[in-house]
């Protein structure tokens, strides 16, 4: 069992992969715009169960990272492919939606569309951006190898894994809570084709990008 006086020669290596994950949630990519996007335009609940969903995505990568199947999964040409073209596809298909908003000629008012998908839906749309994304699993893998060395107790990976819970609960539910305010809401309906249009552009090329990924 791990104590908490058996921490400190790890402490500083902890720090280190809270670090980068806080890094990596804080930089724009589709999952921080999907939740941006839905918060302004569907308020604060649609907002905080994509976020869920995005949380959710991300610790089972994280899991998967701890418990050493995300090294196995890697080995797999064919099923990195899969999840390549599966993720790729996704964003694409996001971005075709962003691009009918912004190409749409009324305003949508607001909370309009929320009515049209069910708080799971939401959670799932915001699963399927992180799971569908090969990229998360390399990317816990690194924050694990970060935080962990050869002698370090198994007990580690996992109090990586719970902290990065803790942070990407603050990053991403913080998201859709300042997102969601009146203001930002106001903002979005004044700025709505240049907000949709920039997300159907980050969208597509993720999407491009993950497709085009050798």
């Amino acid at each position: 069992m791990l104590f908490i006086q058996d921490l400190g020669p790890y402490l500083s290596t902890i720090a280190v992969s809270f670090a980068a994950y806080l890094v990596a949630t804080l930089s724009p990519g589709p999952a921080n715009l999907a939740i941006m996007s839905t918060s302004m335009r569907e308020g604060r609940t649609p907002g905080l169960m994509m976020a869920m969903g995005v949380i959710m995505g991300s610790m089972t990568w994280g899991l998967l990272a701890a418990t050493g199947l995300s090294t196995l999964m890697s080995s797999f040409g064919w099923l990195m492919t899969a999840f390549r073209i599966i993720g790729g596809l996704y964003l694409l298909w996001l971005g075709y939606k962003s691009l009918k908003s912004a190409l749409g000629s009324q305003e949508p008012k607001a909370k309009r569309s929320s009515k049209n998908r069910t708080r799971t839906q939401y959670f799932l749309i915001g699963l399927g951006i992180h799971l569908t994304n090969p990229k998360s699993i390399f990317a816990w893998l690194s924050i694990i190898t970060i935080g962990i060395t050869p002698a370090a107790p198994t007990g580690i990976t996992y109090i990586i894994v719970g902290g990065c819970l803790f942070l990407g609960i603050l990053v991403f539910g913080g998201y859709a809570l300042a997102f969601s305010t009146q203001r930002m809401i106001d903002l979005y309906r004044s700025f709505r084709r240049w907000i949709e249009g920039t997300a159907a552009l980050i969208f597509g090329f993720a999407g491009f990008k993950l497709l085009t990924l050798k």
